[in-house]
């Protein structure tokens, strides 16, 4: 089953020196057992992709089709809901909330997609299990290592079971060690049915991926 398909997609950014493309025809399609790893230098189109592929952005050309429907003809609301309950995104910097505990920043996009308070609690309670925190649940991101905001922000992707997580340089905050962890958290999510496509200069990650890709001057390469 095709999860989301890119279709000649360029992005194209107008500056006052003139635009730029960060994306030039670029087609794609990710299935429900992918694990895709994007590399590439930096400034080359990678994390425009992804933002592309998970909705937040949108094609100056091109389609992008997400489970069956083209997401240029939805509303701004329709793109939110896919976003929130299809796609988890992990990022490079975390962007935990820093006011809030590893457990309410795993619940909340549960409880904006209108899950109940029971299921949430059940559902926070499992992941902070699957990523090995569950003494950490009452601590504040400040109070916590890189790995463990990382694995907070892993759980919080999956908090709403997406179809796709999306990742953009997810270990690259982190000592080598750290990102071996990351990394294998990485392959228990594939494993257990999630597709994932990232973006890294991190070799070591990229090779656990079942294909790589890689970016330049905006255009994708096999």
């Amino acid at each position: 089953m095709t999860i989301v398909e890119a279709r000649q997609l360029t992005r194209v950014f107008p500056m006052d020196a003139g635009p730029v493309i960060a994306v030039r025809g670029v087609s794609l399609r990710v299935g429900g057992g992918d694990y895709i790893a994007i590399g590439g230098p930096s400034g080359c189109g990678k994390s425009t992709l992804l933002h592309l592929l998970g909705c937040v952005d949108s094609p100056t050309e091109g389609d992008v089709v997400f489970e069956g429907r083209e997401v240029g003809a939805l509303s701004d609301s329709e793109r939110g809901r896919i976003r929130l309950t299809r796609i988890g995104f992990v990022f490079q910097r975390f962007f935990l909330l820093p006011m809030l505990t590893a457990w309410e920043n795993i619940e909340l996009p549960q409880s904006e997609a209108g899950v109940p308070r029971s299921k949430r609690h059940d559902r926070t309670r499992e992941l902070l299990e699957y990523v090995e925190l569950s003494d950490r649940a009452h601590h504040l991101p400040s109070q916590l290592s890189g790995g463990e905001m990382q694995r907070v922000a892993v759980a919080r992707a999956l908090a709403n079971r997406p179809a796709l997580l999306l990742a953009d340089e997810p270990t690259g905050e982190l000592d080598e060690q750290t990102g071996e962890h990351i990394a294998a958290l990485f392959d228990r999510v594939h494993a257990g049915g999630t597709a994932i496509v990232l973006v890294t200069h991190n070799a070591a990650l990229a090779e656990r991926a079942k294909t790589r890709l890689s970016m330049r001057s905006g255009s994708l390469f096999s």
